[in-house]
């Protein structure tokens, strides 16, 4: 009788080894297939956005110059607030051509530029002479024709961009 009570024992324990096996044989694929699931939207998005990185700008040299054209996206023009102003002149008695203060940019030795914009998106510095400062206006001895399109608000930052400052 004990020879057949352990052997019922001996058989339950059996059955639920295998019934463990059984359910964790069930689990098992779905915890793998949740994993890969996991590991392949991980890697999708990986490589999705090494596909779609869009660089702000864009420096390029000007041939035979020592400026540069530095052309950015519009969400960048966005980003930095970017705005851009006409040269203007005043008739006195010799004309000169002027430009908002907020447009000059001052170079390590004391040189003076503006942003042109040429085309749209497009920025390059032009070296102008400052005959004085009044107010919140420059009045320029020598500089871009009457007309030209300034950048007036986010000249640092194309300044920065130019020079790759702070990259």
């Amino acid at each position: 009788m004990l020879d057949r009570l352990k052997m019922i024992s001996i058989s339950k324990q059996i059955k639920l080894k295998v019934n463990r096996r059984h359910k964790m044989k069930l689990k098992n694929p779905w915890v793998i297939a949740i994993l890969v699931f996991a590991i392949l939207q991980f890697w999708g998005c990986q490589k999705h956005e090494s596909h779609h990185t869009e660089h702000p700008s864009e420096v390029e040299e000007i041939e035979g110059s020592d400026f540069s054209r530095v052309i950015l996206t519009e969400k960048a023009i966005e980003r930095i607030g970017l705005q851009t102003t006409q040269v203007t002149e005043i008739r006195n008695s010799a004309p000169k051509l002027v430009v908002p203060y907020s447009s000059i940019i001052y170079g390590p030795e004391g040189q003076t530029w503006i942003y042109t914009s040429p085309e749209p998106r497009t920025f390059v510095r032009y070296t102008i002479e400052i005959d004085y400062i009044k107010g919140d206006h420059v009045y320029l001895k020598a500089g871009p024709p009457v007309g030209t399109t300034v950048v007036s608000v986010g000249v640092a930052e194309l300044y920065g961009t130019e020079f790759k400052v702070g990259h």
